[in-house]
């Protein structure tokens, strides 16, 4: 995705990491190159609002679950992953978690 115009920091590298500037995850300076670049170029303006739109959302309808430790673990390591460009186990996480956390409720 890009608009076609220049910009100082590449499309590809905002939406590598819109969820980290969502989050408030990155250092101050990079943060800063991030709205320049998100305020001159609409098509990641709007991917970057429609990111924001779905993360309230799933806050708003799920903010009050507990995440199991063990879970967030694997979702985690499974985010980086796919960062890293690896290939990811067909396997459900969630299932696996859930049942885990069943298996646990029993003993």
């Amino acid at each position: 995705m890009s608009c076609g115009d220049p910009h100082e920091t590449d499309c590809s590298e905002v939406l590598d990491h819109l969820y980290e500037f969502l989050d408030h995850e990155m250092p101050d300076g990079k943060c800063a190159e991030f709205e320049v670049h998100i305020d001159e170029c609409s098509p990641c303006l709007e991917k970057y609002g429609l990111e924001q739109a779905v993360k309230k959302l799933v806050k708003r309808c799920c903010g009050h679950d507990d995440v199991p430790a063990d879970l967030r673990s694997k979702v985690m390591g499974r985010i980086e992953l796919i960062r890293a460009g690896e290939a990811v186990p067909d396997q459900d996480v969630v299932a696996e978690a859930r049942a885990a956390e069943a298996a646990a409720k029993r003993d």
